[in-house]
């Protein structure tokens, strides 16, 4: 696998007697898109500020791209694209005259301003508002211009905090399809949100935070399966269900959990897709006549209360 492209190492903040970060590590490579996800007042915001050079770490190491956020934080700068939860709208100012301005401060000039500005509208679906000032878009237009100004210089990286917050559904569709676009780019994302559901479908990764500290980092596939130790499955078959029941109670390492109208819910003392494959054979082997054997999965939701009362109890 590539160098981490972002390795935070036992990072700390403090706010007087609030720990906002607690010994938080992680990392993250080259093209993954990453779901940060906590409880307000986690920390998500203060570590994003960190990585994005506008928060200074009490103790740890963020390092972007090599290089350590608190030393070299120009060089971090150039690495990484950063869209606040927030910003200002100007007034008297278009859409147009926002992103030049932007790009003027990146160091574009001329010709070469004007083609990356059309650029970035064109990307974003801003270049019909390309007049509109600013302070009149619609919740969704600002996300997009927002968006198009952390695009400006093109940056490896991208750092979103709770970019889908207040949006309609058909603005987080359209930024979700934005999201892939860029993913699909080869760009890194790192993206916090409270809207797991939509964390799921968009990322590779998803990052649990709880009081500043981690609490999960890993596939949201193995988050909704809760683990290779067991797995439920919901099993239907064609016609009785006394076949079904008897090869439960015969066979080891296969509970029944619950009978349902048309077969049964089952706990496999496996959860690898080759054994879960396995017992399906066996029983189709058997006789039982299934038509339908699937996984049973967790919401996120209900995945990310869970560790967070596993947490409580350690």
């Amino acid at each position: 696998m590539d160098k981490p492209l972002v390795e935070v190492s036992d990072l700390t903040r403090h706010f007087g007697e609030v720990r906002a970060v607690d010994g938080l590590s992680f990392a993250i490579h080259p093209g993954q898109v990453v779901g940060f996800i906590g409880a307000n007042g986690s920390g998500k915001t203060t570590t994003m500020r960190i990585m994005a050079t506008l928060e200074t770490p009490g103790s740890g190491s963020v390092r972007i791209g090599g290089h350590d956020v608190l030393n070299f934080p120009n060089e971090v700068r150039r690495i990484i694209g950063w869209m606040p939860d927030a910003y200002g709208a100007y007034d008297n100012m278009t859409v147009a005259e926002y992103l030049d301005f932007f790009a003027r401060a990146f160091g574009f000039r001329r010709g070469e301003r004007q083609q990356r500005v059309d650029e970035v509208m064109e990307f974003a679906s801003l270049t019909a508002l390309a007049d509109r000032p600013m302070n009149k878009l619609s919740k969704g237009m600002a996300q997009r211009l927002c968006l198009g100004r952390t695009l400006l210089h093109d940056p490896p990286l991208l750092i979103l905090d709770e970019p889908a917050a207040g949006l309609d559904p058909q603005a987080r569709m359209e930024f979700k399809h934005l999201v892939r676009i860029l993913a699909d780019e080869g760009k890194t994302l790192f993206i916090s949100s409270h809207i797991l559901s939509e964390l799921g479908e968009m990322c590779d990764t998803l990052i649990f935070i709880d009081e500043g500290k981690l609490v999960h980092h890993g596939s949201s596939e193995s988050l909704r399966r809760g683990g290779e130790e067991t797995t439920q499955v919901e099993v239907r078959v064609a016609g009785e269900l006394q076949p079904l029941m008897e090869w439960i109670a015969l066979n080891p390492g296969v509970q029944l959990l619950e009978a349902t109208r048309q077969g049964a819910r089952i706990q496999a003392d496996a959860g690898s897709e080759e054994a879960l494959a396995a017992i399906l054979r066996k029983m189709v082997a058997d006789g039982v006549a299934v038509y339908d054997f699937h996984r049973q999965e967790r919401h996120l939701e209900q995945a990310f209360v869970e560790i967070l009362k596993g947490v409580q109890h350690e």
